[in-house]
């Protein structure tokens, strides 16, 4: 009989065999991020529609192009979360989390959707870790952030991560730079692809951010936003720059950053890496000044990034990183005849009690079956209870790697200290 179906295309299954290393990611940027005060936030995995037109900004891909949009049966637009800021910005304000003392600080694991074409390190669904900084407007805040990302990377032993910093200014400067930016577009207007020539009059600098092979190249001599920033933004960008000296953070300017959402300001960072092909940005973040007013909140200067965990995982992959295997059996109880098999159910149960990883067969199998189970799930010790070991409550613990086997007592406590 064929399987009913298949994984949608651009998804994909976490298998028992890999899902520990999601775990031990996961959990190490939990952990290293709580170092700095960030407290875990969920979300919904769906929002209404307007909060990611309004937020990410109806002129970018994402909203234009990726976003999976149905109506309920309620006649509600509603749209599978394509990131994780908006959500999480939605949340604070709806919670009044602002009531609790400046800066707050979040962060989450969360799957997100996107309709693009699926390749390595780009999927339909992919999975991110999120960090948000409310109602900090300091440059340190900035560079703290970014600090902190480079140091997770480096617990995680990644290496040759490099980090790309630029400023896209405020709404201020971005007037005059959007000025200077239709006016060079406008000489390429018939070349630039139709998405381009909408955005030419809304919105040009998601021209620098277009796909197109075409729109790329022209964008390759357009105007830099450096050189039309205001001094307030001048001032915070270069304060940004002097942390990162000071703590002996390498960094490249790179003025074509301009990130795909339009609730960027000021600051925008990316960490990349060149050995994942055209995937090869694995973290991107900046600060976002009008978001919070946009969604309809008193304005906050608030900040914060993404973490692809998929490209991460690639990359540790790729760079043969060590992650801590999973845990093993420490225990297999086999047993022969029905009294023997009930002493093994009670006994596992009083071990696993114990913190010990401990199985036994829950299939009718032979002994020489069971003890063929306990080879392939790799227990380090296996016991053989019989009607024997019952009666004087004794029985061997077997090492499976050396073959050594010793007496022991059938008490939960014991076996703990000789495993």
């Amino acid at each position: 009989m064929s399987l009913i179906t298949k994984a949608v295309r651009g998804t994909q299954d976490v298998l028992p065999s890999e899902s520990y290393k999601w775990q031990y990611l996961e959990r190490t940027l939990i952990e290293y991020s709580k170092k700095y005060g960030f407290k875990e936030m969920r979300t919904p995995v769906f929002e209404h529609t307007e909060l990611f037109q309004r937020g990410v900004g109806e002129t970018t891909d994402v909203v234009q192009k990726e976003m999976y949009t149905f109506t309920t049966k309620g006649d509600s637009s509603i749209t599978l979360r394509p990131e994780g800021t908006a959500g999480a910005a939605r949340a604070m304000l709806e919670h009044a989390l602002y009531n609790q003392g400046l800066p707050i600080k979040v962060s989450y694991l969360t799957s997100c959707y996107r309709y693009e074409k699926p390749q390595a390190g780009r999927l339909r669904e992919f999975h991110q870790f999120g960090m948000e900084v409310y109602g900090a407007e300091a440059p340190q805040a900035d560079a703290e952030l970014i600090v902190m990302t480079g140091g997770m990377f480096k617990r995680l032993g990644l290496k040759n991560v490099q980090l790309e910093i630029n400023s896209i200014g405020c709404g201020n400067c971005r007037k005059h730079y959007h000025a200077a930016l239709k006016e060079y577009f406008n000489g390429y207007r018939e070349q630039l692809c139709e998405t381009c020539q909408s955005r030419l009059d809304k919105n040009p600098m998601r021209i620098l951010d277009c796909k197109s092979p075409v729109c790329s190249a022209i964008a390759e001599n357009a105007p830099k936003i450096l050189d039309f920033l205001c001094d307030e933004c001048k001032t915070h960008f270069e304060s940004v720059k002097s942390y990162l000296d000071i703590m002996g953070i390498e960094y490249t300017v790179n003025p074509k950053i301009v990130r795909g959402l339009d609730y960027y300001t000021k600051t925008v960072f990316e960490f990349i890496t060149k050995e994942l092909g055209a995937q090869g940005t694995i973290c991107g973040g900046g600060r976002y000044d009008g978001l919070i007013e946009e969604l309809g909140g008193k304005s906050m200067p608030s900040l914060g990034l993404a973490i692809g965990l998929e490209r991460v995982l690639m990359l540790m992959d790729t760079q043969k990183v060590n992650i801590p295997d999973d845990k093993a059996c420490e225990l297999f109880i086999a047993y022969i005849g029905e009294n023997a098999k009930k002493k093994a159910f009670a006994l596992a149960e009083a071990v696993r009690n114990e913190d010990i990883y401990a199985e036994m067969s829950v299939s009718e199998k032979s002994l020489k079956a069971q003890m063929k189970y306990a080879d392939k799930i790799g227990a380090k010790y296996t016991i053989v209870l019989g009607d024997d070991e019952i009666t004087a409550n004794k029985a061997k613990i077997k090492n499976m790697n050396t073959g050594e086997a010793e007496e022991i007592s059938l008490d939960a406590e014991i076996i703990k200290n000789m495993l």
